[in-house]
């Protein structure tokens, strides 16, 4: 299969397959106004003082408790449980009665690009449960790009790294061919602890400071920036490796 010529698009190369691992929220959609509604809803059915929106979103990655938890700060009265069924219920009804949320500029036609390469596959590696991956993936006609999808129902919370070295067993690709894009110090951290490269977004719910602290191999700011940033970081790996 010849890929589309695209600027977003590099020329092919000889190397092993190569795994790219996508974070979806804040790094593929926008689902910030459907999470601190949610959150708002949850807090409110339980008469839990809200926190400040830039620390609901500093959590957008984690699996529910571990969100919850963190926001908690170790106060042993915040009913974290509670929240966690609260909020489900309040996406639940927000996902119903709202528009799907929307993509980040670029970022359907860098993945349909990538996904057209014979020499890369695609994967996701989210704090979403499956069936709101599903629910995105269909709004936006993506249902079958992602060869491996490890959501908070497969695995621990990021930044643990199981999901990435779920997702590279299932593939047969090593660490050093594989690269997590994400917009949260989690994904940072997860991708690092599995030996994957970590190519941090400049456009999601963490600073590009707390990224570059993080460790982030490299941080992008525009979407078509992506796909050249991915081989570059590949490209490395293997000059290292000799």
């Amino acid at each position: 299969m010849t890929p589309p010529e695209s600027e977003a698009d590099p020329a092919p190369d000889a190397a092993p397959l190569k795994l790219v691992l996508f974070d979806c929220d804040g790094t593929l959609v926008d689902s910030q106004h459907m999470i601190v509604a949610a959150m708002r809803d949850a807090h409110a059915a339980h008469g839990v003082v809200l926190p400040e929106r830039d620390r609901l979103l500093s959590v957008v990655g984690l699996s529910l408790p571990e969100a919850f938890a963190t926001l908690s700060q170790g106060d042993r009265a915040y009913p974290i449980e509670a929240l966690v069924d609260a909020y489900r219920n309040a996406f639940t009804r927000l996902r119903n009665a709202e528009p799907p949320e929307p993509m980040f500029e670029g970022a359907r036609e860098v993945l349909d690009a990538l996904r057209r390469r014979d020499d890369v596959l695609l994967g996701m590696v989210t704090g979403k449960a499956r069936r709101g991956v599903d629910r995105v993936l269909k709004a936006h006609d993506m249902e079958g790009w992602f060869a491996t999808i490890q959501t908070a129902d497969d695995a621990p919370s990021k930044p643990h790294p199981a999901m990435v070295f779920q997702a590279m067993g299932e593939i047969g690709v090593r660490p050093e061919e594989t690269v997590v894009v994400g917009d949260t110090t989690y994904d940072v951290s997860m991708a690092l602890q599995a030996g994957a490269s970590a190519l941090g977004v400049g456009w999601g719910y963490h600073e590009v400071a707390d990224l570059e602290r993080a460790g982030a191999d490299h941080i992008v700011h525009r979407f078509d920036e992506v796909p050249a940033a991915i081989f570059d970081l590949l490209a490395r790996r293997r000059a290292i490796a000799g």
